[in-house]
């Protein structure tokens, strides 16, 4: 029987996923995966703290490099080699070896599209002068701290709010550099409704982030090639060190262009088994789309956690192990400071957005008893559907032992469960961890009254 071949599109977290469950399943299989970095399967929610200089070294961040793919998976990685061109109908790829330039084609039974996100980089004069950077990769983490530590940089601006602006916004702090963020909407991190960003600006104010919302970029001063300033609408802002942290959006041109259907924000349509239209081609991580588990929509939700997930089931599924992606719910978390930051589910804006009629509340609490020495605020914010009392979504900010409470709603949201079935659940309870309400419960009480 002639030998089959699955050649996977980016090495990082979906396609090495899927290139490592599918040769569990087929030791048979011929798999051939292209990046066109340097590094596979690596953390790049890591490179912050690699920045920070709370990470060793960028190897740490490595989970797997490309010689053990190829001596123990038998899987041959192809580093510094990039897809440029797909051709569905006659099952190749066209690849462009870094290097030297020299084009070949690939020709597979199965394809694998795993390309990721980009981030989106305004078109603007300056935009390339050194000392802009946008994370778009380890070597771009790596190059950020080779620059800190080569230049000795004094102050640095941050575009845009979300959490890559936040995290680069603690890290750079942590280096004793002086930090500015902005962003053009009204808040930061869109993810939440403004009552908990309110209480993330706080935060950024407590790290000595100087913050201006409401501002667009509108271009950057240079001189001899380096950046100088930023400039937005409304001030000039001195910078010898800038973060472009203004979103990011699937790294879907290359299936565009061989007629592979888009979906949401132009991510690459696919069903629960990680299928696109197109026969043998797959296609997983953060250049598709998933659906909402509570909504049932369609959306772009590109996370770490995701990737891991739906790469795993596209190698199931194209090794004849049949599985379905259930979806997500956008869980996150993440930190500035001493402040947690999480959120899951729907927020307010979306379920406006949706006509998902909608009750919230907020609380403020205590991570451990109230009595306990170092206890933190805690702030919970739930949404439930009126009538029903259906979860919606939450979304916590708090000091340390905050976070990870999401994890307690994200739990009830994947079940379907009312904000009576959370206050009834039997939570574990000690005065160093939690009043004996759990903040969480006690945020479901109150909903109830609204409901």
């Amino acid at each position: 029987m002639t030998q089959r071949t699955l050649v996977v599109i980016g090495g990082d977290a979906a396609g090495m996923g899927a290139a490592a469950q599918a040769r569990r399943n087929d030791p048979d299989l011929e798999i051939i995966a292209f990046e066109r970095g340097e590094h596979t399967s690596y953390i790049a929610c890591g490179m912050p703290y690699m920045i920070a200089g709370l990470v060793a070294s960028p190897d740490d961040l490595v989970v797997v490099p490309p010689h053990v793919f190829r001596e123990r998976y038998d899987i041959q990685v192809h580093t510094r080699h990039e897809v440029v061109e797909i051709a569905p109908v006659e099952q190749r790829v066209r690849v462009e070896r870094l290097d030297d330039g020299h084009t070949f084609w690939q020709s597979c039974d199965e394809l694998l599209i795993a390309t990721g996100a980009v981030p989106i980089v305004p078109d603007l004069e300056g935009v390339d002068a050194e000392g802009n950077f946008c994370l778009k990769s380890l070597a771009s983490g790596v190059a950020v701290a080779t620059y800190i530590e080569s230049t000795q940089p004094r102050r640095a601006v941050i575009v845009g709010g979300g959490y890559i602006g936040l995290e680069m916004a603690e890290a750079l702090r942590l280096r004793g550099i002086e930090t500015t963020l902005i962003d053009l909407a009204r808040q930061v991190m869109l993810t939440l409704d403004e009552e908990m960003a309110t209480l993330v600006a706080d935060a950024l104010a407590a790290m000595d982030v100087q913050l201006y919302l409401n501002e667009g970029l509108v271009g950057f001063e240079t001189q001899g090639g380096r950046v100088q300033a930023v400039v937005t609408d409304q001030r000039t802002l001195p910078a010898d060190l800038v973060i472009l942290g203004i979103g990011i959006r699937p790294n879907s041109d290359l299936a565009r262009d061989a007629g592979i259907a888009l979906g949401v924000r132009d991510a690459i349509r696919v069903n629960p088994q990680m299928q696109t239209e197109t026969p043998h081609v797959w296609a997983a991580g953060d250049c598709t789309e998933s659906i909402h588990r509570v909504s049932g929509e369609p959306v772009f939700v590109a996370l770490g956690t995701v990737a891991n997930k739906t790469g795993r089931i596209a190698g199931l599924n194209l090794t004849g192990v049949p599985t379905a992606f259930p979806g997500v719910l956008g869980t996150a978390i993440t930190k500035v400071g001493e402040t947690e930051i999480a959120r899951t589910g729907l927020n307010t804006q979306e379920c406006e957005e949706l006509g998902q009629a909608y009750v919230v509340t907020q609380i403020t609490a205590t991570t451990p008893a109230g009595f306990y020495p170092g206890a933190s605020e805690i702030h919970v914010r739930l949404l439930a559907e009126p009538g029903t009392g259906r979860l919606l979504g939450g979304q916590i900010v708090g000091g340390p032992g905050s976070g990870k409470r999401i994890d307690t709603i994200a739990a009830s949201l994947t079940a379907g469960l009312t904000a009576q079935d959370l206050v009834d659940m039997d939570l574990s309870y000690a005065p160093p961890f939690s009043p004996v309400w759990d903040p969480v419960q006690t945020a479901a009480r109150v909903l109830l009254r609204e409901i």
